[in-house]
């Protein structure tokens, strides 16, 4: 498991404990990852979109419609792709983040939930 995997790993278990409410509408977005060339282009018929958030919180609050959330590690940055995609869904009205550590996953989730209802 890559060290980006355990860190989404680590803040979804502490997510299901913290709010078991919503443990089926935070979902991970399996979009990623190496893949053979059969299997990646068969997942792209699929319907599989290059640069999607690694998450997804189906909540609304407040303005937003609902969360994305995109894990990095250490010095990895957002590709092109992954920045189009978080400015478009920003557009459409949906909250975003990026979080290189649990600490910051904790605070935009906190921040996020305590956000009006």
């Amino acid at each position: 498991m890559t060290p980006e995997a355990k860190l989404q790993s680590e803040c979804f278990k502490w997510f299901r404990y913290a709010y078991p409410r919503y443990k089926k509408l935070f979902f991970a977005i399996p979009n990623g990852g190496s893949r053979n060339k059969i299997e990646a282009k068969n997942l792209k018929h699929q319907g599989v979109v290059s640069g999607v958030s690694d998450t997804c919180l189906a909540v609304p609050r407040g303005q937003y419609h609902g969360l994305y959330v995109e894990f990095k590690y250490g010095r990895n940055k957002l590709s092109d792709e992954q920045e189009e995609f978080l400015k478009e869904v920003a557009s459409q009205g949906y909250a975003t983040a990026t979080v290189w550590s649990f600490d910051e996953f904790s605070d935009v989730i906190l921040n996020y939930l305590s956000d009006g209802r």
